[in-house]
Formats: structure tokens, C-alpha cells, sequence
């Protein structure tokens, strides 16, 4: 019997409007009124995530940052696996003398350098995912993002790495050249305790190695009283693995990625047509 349901959100619960559907919001809360722990296990920040669960009526508990960071469903912090300072630094110098685009996830917030890149860097990720929504369109929500105060510019990265006060969770590395990404990603993955991952053919995801979906997720249930076998979990990429290597049901979008397909127990619809509700409602 499933008694945990962990859900990612980019390309499994948001649909291509990067938003929540009435299906999988409506699937959700049934599962919820059931008694089963529905948890999102997200690459995105605490507050990324928590603006679109809230405006969708939903309250979860949530595996942030791909789990650097977890949180209850009010929004307290119960574990971090965070980055060292010397760990920021050597990632740092790899990607300051790259030719990608970065930016730095903390516990205070997300930081870019470059407004500009950052915004071209989200209209080229919505327009992958939207290729018939209008340009201006996609403008906007590339600037809803800041605007909304999910990142922040700075000058340079240095003071944040350096800072005493806030925690470095992940580095999300963006480049649209697949041989300077596969170079980068060779570098950082011969640093010590360190994770690669990715959630897109055209980004990297640097965390601690403890600060991996699959891991934080076998932390929460553990603390909940479940078993992995209890659990199902439902992605459509590679920093999903994790989750799909530990737990009793993993379940593949439709729009996932092939490899992760492959070693899924069971596949599900794609997330424009409530891929994640059906999966829900099956196991219900």
C-alpha cells in the first residue's frame, strides 16, 4: 500500500504553463483526505516552489533544491545538506573560467550576475516547453521570476559564497553548447563529494553528493514512519534518478526522459494531460 506519494514539479506536476492543473491539483488533495503524505521533491528553491503550490490551493511538505534543503508543509526547515565553503569555491572557480551561465541557490535566496542572461536563459527553458506560446508571452514570465523576488542580482558571487550567513545549496550551470557543458561537467565531477545532475539536456544541477532527491526523500520517510517501499515517486528526468533507484512504485512522465523510462516501473501520461493525477488516482 502506497502511504507516500513524492512528486517532482518541472515537467511532472507543472504543466507546460508552469502551472499547477485542476486534475493533479484535484488528484492531490484526494490522496491527501486519504491519509498518504504527498511531498514535492523539486531543483527548485523553497519559495520557487511554494508560490505555485500556494496559488493552486496546496499545502505539501518539500524537498527542495533537489534536497539540499527540507521543509514541512508551513515552511520550517527540518534537514539541510549543504554545500562547504571549500566546495562553493573550487565549483566556483571551474564555472567562473567556463563559458556557461550560473547561478547560485542558498538559503536566503537565488543570486545571479547577469539579469539579462538570466532571462534569456528562461525563455530559452519555457520556449522549449511552449513552442506556440508568443514571445512576449514568454518575456513576461521569464520576468515574473525577479519580479516576484525569486532571484537576486549582485555584483560578483564571491560575497555570497563567502558569506557566514546564509548556506550555499546548489550551483545551476546553463549552457546551449553541449561540448563546454560535457567539459564543465567532467571538472566538477572530479571534485570531491560532489553531485551532477541535470534536469534538462541543456542545464547542470552541483550540489553536496548527500544533497540528491532519492536521499532526502529516504530521510523524510524514515522520520514519517514509512518505508520506501511505501512510496511512489514520479519524475521525468535525470535528477530524479534517485528517487526511482529507492523507492517501492517509480512512476515515468510520458514526457520524460528515455532513460529514465527505462528503468521506471510504470509510466504515466505526459504533463500537459495530468500525467501526475493519473498516476495518483491509480495507486488510489
Amino acid at each position: 500500500m502506497i502511504k507516500c506519494i513524492a512528486t517532482d514539479m518541472d515537467g511532472t506536476l507543472l504543466n507546460s504553463r508552469q502551472m499547477i492543473s485542476e486534475g493533479n491539483r484535484t488528484a492531490i488533495k484526494k490522496a491527501q483526505e486519504k491519509g498518504i503524505e504527498v511531498v514535492i521533491a523539486t531543483g527548485r528553491s523553497y519559495d520557487e516552489a511554494q508560490t505555485v503550490l500556494a496559488e493552486a490551493g496546496l499545502q505539501c511538505p518539500i524537498i527542495c533544491v533537489n534536497g539540499a534543503e527540507v521543509r514541512t508543509k508551513e515552511g520550517e526547515i527540518i534537514h539541510t545538506n549543504e554545500l562547504s565553503a571549500k566546495q562553493s569555491l573550487d565549483i566556483y572557480e571551474i564555472l567562473h573560467h567556463s563559458d556557461t551561465y550560473y547561478e547560485v541557490f542558498t538559503n536566503k535566496g537565488i543570486y545571479t550576475d547577469h539579469y539579462e542572461k538570466g532571462v534569456q536563459t528562461l525563455m530559452n527553458i519555457f520556449q522549449t516547453a511552449n513552442p506556440d506560446m508568443p514571445e512576449d508571452q514568454i518575456y513576461e514570465m521569464a520576468k515574473n521570476r525577479y519580479s516576484k523576488g525569486h532571484i537576486q542580482i549582485v555584483e560578483n558571487y564571491e560575497h555570497v559564497i563567502e558569506s557566514n550567513d546564509q548556506l550555499v545549496y546548489k550551483f545551476l550551470v546553463v549552457s546551449k553548447n553541449p561540448s563546454e557543458l560535457m567539459r564543465v561537467k567532467e571538472k566538477l565531477e572530479a571534485l570531491p563529494e560532489i553531485s551532477v545532475s541535470s534536469s534538462g539536456s541543456e542545464n547542470l544541477e552541483v550540489t553536496h553528493n548527500k544533497a540528491q532527491k532519492g536521499i532526502a526523500l529516504t530521510w523524510f520517510t524514515e522520520r514519517m514512519g514509512i518505508s520506501m517501499q511505501e512510496t511512489m515517486a514520479i519524475g521525468d528526468n535525470l535528477n530524479d534518478l534517485s528517487m526511482f533507484e529507492r523507492v517501492g512504485r517509480s512512476v515515468a512522465m510520458g514526457n520524460g526522459h528515455p532513460d529514465i523510462k527505462k528503468i521506471c516501473s510504470h509510466e504515466t501520461a505526459v504533463n500537459d494531460e495530468d500525467g501526475v493525477g493519473k498516476a495518483i488516482l491509480e495507486v488510489l
